[in-house]
Formats: structure tokens, sequence, C-alpha cells
């Protein structure tokens, strides 16, 4: 399996990225010179996460017949203040929505898309401490 990535200048600090047969804009911030026109990369490195674990819950929970009213999974970051900015700490809080949901089969739904099936998740641990929580509401 192979990916692929096209990312085009569009103006200023902006680009335009070709994704999947998907197209959307990427900016810096005001801050930084950009115009605010996209997300930024590193902010869509915490989305992909935050999907791939998503994607994983959601598909293990389904296996095990877990009827789920809702899941947010919530991603943060800390980055350093010198260059490069690297992330420091990755906290992910799973907010799972729905009466009387078995806690443990959430927990094993989330240990195994964090230590098996999220490859998102495998690429950046060893880089940056990454931490966790479940919250249930109903």
């Amino acid at each position: 399996m192979s990916f692929d990535t096209s990312v085009t200048w569009d103006s200023g600090l902006a680009f335009q990225v070709r994704q999947d047969g998907h197209q959307y804009l990427i900016d810096a911030s005001p801050e930084a010179g950009g115009a605010d026109r996209g997300p930024r990369p590193k902010a869509l490195l915490l989305s992909g996460l935050g999907g791939c674990t998503a994607i994983d819950v959601i598909s293990i929970l389904g296996k095990m017949r877990v009827p789920l009213d809702g899941l947010e999974v919530q991603v943060s970051a800390e980055s350093r203040e010198e260059h490069p900015r690297i992330f420091t700490g990755i906290h992910v809080r799973y907010v799972f929505r729905g009466k009387d949901l078995p806690m443990d089969k959430l927990e094993r739904a989330v240990k195994l898309s964090e230590e098996t099936y999220c490859g998102v998740s495998a690429m950046l641990r060893p880089a940056v401490p990454i931490t966790s929580e479940i919250v249930v509401k109903e």
C-alpha cells in the first residue's frame, strides 16, 4: 500500500493539498505570516491521530457489539517554544456517549487501537509521549 499527497503553493504561506481524490488548503497563522485560510500542518497531524484511533475504536466496538450513541476523540498537544517546535506531549481524550456502556470493553478497544492497530499512533509514540483518558457521558 502506498500513499501520495501533493502540496502546491497557492499564495502567501497557503498551499493546496491534493490527497486521495480530496482537495483542501493549508496555511500558516497570521502570527507566522499566513492568512489563516486553512488548518496548520501540525494540527492536521493531530487530526490524523484522532481519526485513525476513532476509526479503530468504532470498528472494534462494532465487532464487540457495543452500541454507542456517539464518540468524540479530542486530541491536544503541547509544543516547545524553540525551533523546531516539536510536540512535547500529546493527550487523547475519548468521549463515549451511551447508556450503560461496558467500561472494560471501551478500555479494551482503546488499548487495541493504541497498541496494535493505529498506525499514526505507532509512528508518533517513539517521538513523543502520548497519554489518553476515557470519559463516558449518557
